[in-house]
């Protein structure tokens, strides 16, 4: 079976991958600044997190775009 996604560089990350990512990599404050949504400003936390993006695709669109910059970053 070949991969059905081979330039998706998303395939296979879950969404608390990616918050986990972050947070170790930004922290909650820096990704309040880049990204101002109210679950990473006011007592943040990955379950309250993960209930606003999965609900809330905006969020989730520019969580994701937050975490391929710093993939491209890294590398």
């Amino acid at each position: 079976m070949t991969n059905s996604q081979p330039n998706n560089p998303l395939h296979g990350i879950t969404l608390k991958m990616i918050l986990e990512d972050l947070v170790a990599q930004v922290g909650w404050e820096e990704m309040g600044r880049q990204i101002n949504i109210r679950c990473f400003t006011h007592d943040p936390s990955i379950p309250s997190s993960l209930k606003f993006l999965r609900r809330t695709p905006w969020a989730r669109e520019k969580v994701e775009a937050l975490y391929l910059e710093k993939i491209v970053r890294r590398k």
